[in-house]
């Protein structure tokens, strides 16, 4: 190395003698190291300019495309400045410079880039290989990085197809080396409320502030509603009774409102507690079970359908409206029963002698032996009463029809027929139960009229009542019964059956007997009258 260099970077040396070297045998470590021995990443913080650190190369041709250093300095300090001393090679400054060209350096309190701060971006002119910058922040690590990447272009004079190696020689980071002060002589301390005790080596402003406060100094509290690091993090707004949360933790200290929980009250219960109680703050789990209808670790599942109650271990009566589901709180039936059913959980059957929605129809009273019907649709289970058909027994036989499920048919003698055991009015000329007997000595309707005594034998059409043969008291013996009987049966029903085979004269006889009933003494004029005619024409 050429003289002058060292000379250069002692002269940066003095400039910053009032501050500590923070760096001098830390910890250091590298992405990769070249092969050999004596290029390890603690040569950069030796003390010893001859020393360098040196790592694989990167770039298009090399498998390794970024590069980084770091070193550790064991606590968080107000930092002042970073001094880089490049390798250099008599004649090669250039190459060097365009080696080292475009790299950056971080602040971290992590060494993680990702966390950190950066302190400075090299570029696009090219470095000098005895280089210094300020960097007043605060950290624990100071982290150099570099990269030659595949498909970027690059400034003019950045070495990137050569072999790219990074050679560190020495790397002094300035600044306090006692926590918590700032200042040209270190002595003057951090506000008291800096995040890490340290601020701004220069004017004590804080970079950070601890939870709860913010502003330049950190000196002024978080406002309600608000917490933690430079008041940055809003509250949950769910602590109980409203209360603020802590402006250092955003925990609720009085605990969270109902129905949330978590460090913050940040979440919401998800489940439904006995007795509608909160959730336990801390897992959000329902310290006294769960509500009837809900089950799971957080009473978050409702009962699956057909179940209800505490625990959902009641089963629904299975005959709510439709299918529907029962109420999983209650089990009962929001929506109505199905027919056949009633009470607020559709689990009684209707009433004897009932039936259909709500119960509110009355069975037939025509189902067999009395017995009930079913209580759903009204069906009578053993049938119906004789002269009755139907599912519910509510239709009467049909005319001509009766018995058991109307399966016998009427006689044919019937006027008007009984649906239920066939019993008969019976038209002219037959009598009997289901008038298959003919009438024997009457006539009429259900035989009710008798035969005329006058008739010959008492016999008469059974249909009209005329009689087949005269009688042989003759028309003379007629009239005397028409004066002298005690019957009851009226005279022009009699009259006008008379036979029509006494003759013409007979027959005119009886018709103007029909119409012109008179005195008795008339009519025996007009028989004898009669008669005289007859005995001439014999």
């Amino acid at each position: 190395m050429k003289n002058i260099d060292l000379t250069i970077f002692l002269v940066g040396l003095n400039a910053s003698f009032a501050y500590d070297d923070l760096s001098h045998n830390k910890d250091a470590s590298q992405s990769h190291t070249v092969k050999g021995t004596g290029f390890g990443a603690e040569n950069a913080v030796d003390g010893n300019t001859a020393t360098c650190m040196r790592t694989e190369p990167i770039g298009p041709n090399s498998p390794d495309k970024t590069v980084w250093w770091k070193v550790d300095l064991g606590g968080v300090y107000n930092i002042y400045s970073v001094n880089i001393l490049f390798k250099n090679y008599d004649g090669y400054e250039s190459r060097q410079q365009g080696r080292f060209a475009g790299f950056s350096l971080y602040i971290s309190n992590t060494g993680n880039m990702d966390s950190s701060s950066l302190c400075y971006k090299d570029g696009p002119e090219l470095p000098p290989l005895n280089f210094s910058t300020e960097c007043t922040l605060s950290g624990r690590y100071v982290i150099f990085y570099n990269e030659r990447l595949d498909g970027v272009a690059y400034p003019v004079g950045y070495e990137v197809v050569a072999i790219v190696y990074t050679e560190l020689c020495e790397v002094i980071v300035k600044g306090c080396g006692k926590p918590g002060v700032y200042g040209s002589n270190c002595n003057i301390p951090c506000p008291n409320n800096c995040r890490y005790s340290t601020c701004h080596i220069h004017n004590g402003t804080c970079f950070e502030c601890e939870a709860g406060y913010k502003g330049a100094v950190c000196a002024t509290e978080c406002p309600d509603e608000w917490y933690g690091f430079d008041c940055k993090q809003q509250c949950s707004g769910h602590c109980r009774d409203n209360v603020p949360c802590n402006k250092v933790t955003g925990q609720c200290d009085k605990g969270c409102a109902h129905g949330w929980y978590g460090q913050h009250c940040e979440q919401r219960c998800v489940g439904h507690c006995i007795n509608n109680a909160s959730c336990i703050q801390a897992n959000g789990t329902c310290d006294g079970g769960c509500a009837p209808g809900w089950i799971g670790s957080f009473c978050e599942k409702e009962c699956s359908n057909g179940a209800y109650g505490y625990g959902c271990v009641n089963n629904c009566s299975g005959h709510c409206m439709g299918d529907s589901p029962c109420n999983k709180q209650t089990g009962h039936c929001d929506r109505g029963c199905d027919p056949g059913y009633t009470n607020a959980s559709c689990s009684k059957e209707c009433s004897s002698g009932t039936y259909g929605k709500n119960c509110t129809k009355k069975c037939s009273e025509y189902c067999l032996h009395n017995k009930s019907c079913n209580h759903i649709d009204g069906a009578c289970t053993d049938g119906c009463q004789d002269g009755y058909k139907g599912n519910i027994c509510n239709i009467s036989c049909e005319s001509g029809r009766y018995g058991k499920n109307c399966s016998h048919t009427c006689s044919k003698n019937c006027k008007t027929c009984k649906h239920t055991d066939g019993t008969c009015s019976c038209y002219a000329g037959w009598s009997g139960p289901n008038c298959s007997i003919g009438c024997t000595n009457s006539y009429g309707e259900n035989c009710q009229y008798l035969c005329h005594p006058l008739c010959a034998n008492q016999t008469c059409d059974r249909f009209d009542g005329t009689c087949a043969i005269a009688s042989k008291m003759g028309i003379y013996g007629c009239l005397e019964m028409l004066e002298h009987s005690g019957s009851n049966q009226k005279e022009e029903t009699w009259t006008a059956g008379l036979s029509v085979s006494i003759g013409d004269n007979i027959k005119r006889f009886i018709v103007e007997l029909s119409y012109h009933v008179g005195s008795l003494h008339s009519m025996r004029n007009l028989h004898a009258s009669m008669y005289q005619n007859q005995l001439i024409r014999s």
